[in-house]
């Protein structure tokens, strides 16, 4: 008879016993709640690394529990929940209560202008049509206001979700940075730090009343029509180049000492000709810029031997007055 008593006993401990955990996740899950079920004598939680278990009784918050590990619940977890901490669980009755496991990682998003943005542009009628693309990370930071707007009513919430109220916005607030203090609009990536930033406010505004925080926004891209990205390019080569002549010797010399011009063909002599023409003229504008200079070096020098009486010694500056030679160091004048 006692036999037969403890085998019942334990038949009706294990339909009894049951174990609360995460039983549907996955990594784009924001949060799931088990509910519906009554938790029973003997019961276990198991919280996984990267989890959060919160609570609940009739929509209130009764206990959030951080640290991953199994859990009895009776022993561990109830004493420590706000009005339920005093329940005894009966012989075939157990507790009714809702958890709601929270994933704690940072999510991490893909995002892209589905159709290009007109940006208001001087002498565009139309505006500059402009795409872009990037990532953006957020996190559950609020779980109150997280369980009162969205997990009151959801059983589950998936990044797809916050993906979608995000773009809804996003390309208001990518015009509405982009055009804010004047930027480039043919430069854009020089500001896209300051862009990003100032969306990524804007967003987290936008989102806190869900109990999410975005923690970052980046840009990863502008993309411009074909035809404004080659005048984009055309004018970045033609800056890059500045001095042409230079830019010529230099690639002749280049291509030189690189072996894709070599001796014995056309483009070689071609090549060596061109660049002895261009030494040949730059020697002469360096003569000519000296020559002043070595004329009037030479003036003193020229008068010597013309027939013509000098008013100062060649040989040693003295005044040469009326004499044929210096009275100073003898030098012949005429």
């Amino acid at each position: 008879m006692v036999e037969s008593e403890e085998m019942i006993m334990g038949f009706f401990s294990g339909q009894l016993a049951n174990v609360v955990e995460w039983e549907e996740f996955r990594d784009d899950m924001i949060f799931w709640k088990w509910t519906n079920r009554e938790i029973k004598k003997g019961s276990k939680l198991i919280i996984r690394p990267g989890q959060d278990a919160i609570f609940m009784n009739s929509g209130r918050v009764e206990g959030i529990f951080k640290d991953d590990g199994e859990y009895d619940i009776e022993s561990q977890i109830i004493p420590f929940l706000s009005t339920l901490k005093g329940f005894k669980f009966g012989f075939n009755s157990g507790m009714r209560a809702e958890v709601l496991f929270v994933n704690t990682k940072e999510f991490q998003v893909k995002w892209g202008t589905k159709n290009a943005i007109n940006i208001p542009t001087p002498n565009m009628p139309g505006g500059l049509p402009i795409r872009a693309n990037g990532t953006f990370t957020f996190k559950v930071n609020d779980y109150m206001t997280l369980i009162d707007k969205i997990a009151g009513v959801k059983q589950m919430y998936v990044v797809e979700d916050v993906k979608q109220r995000i773009t809804a916005i996003l390309d208001q607030l990518l015009m509405k940075w982009i055009t804010k203090e004047g930027k480039d609009m043919f430069n854009l990536m020089a500001n896209s730090f300051d862009i990003g930033n100032g969306i990524k406010t804007d967003l987290d505004m936008q989102i806190c009343d869900s109990g999410l925080s975005i923690t970052n926004f980046t840009i990863m891209s502008f993309n411009y029509p074909e035809n404004i990205q080659q005048m984009i390019n055309k004018n970045a080569e033609q800056s890059m180049i500045g001095d042409m002549n230079r830019y010529q010797q230099v690639s002749m010399v280049d291509g030189i000492s690189s072996g894709r011009i070599q001796g014995g063909g056309v483009a070689s002599d071609m090549t060596g000709m061109m660049m002895g023409m261009q030494m040949a003229n730059q020697m002469m504008q360096t003569m000519n810029a000296n020559m002043p200079q070595q004329n009037t070096m030479s003036q003193s020098t020229q008068s010597v031997g013309t027939g013509t009486k000098p008013n100062f010694c060649p040989n040693c500056g003295q005044k040469t007055g009326e004499a044929n030679f210096c009275p100073n160091c003898g030098q012949k004048l005429v």
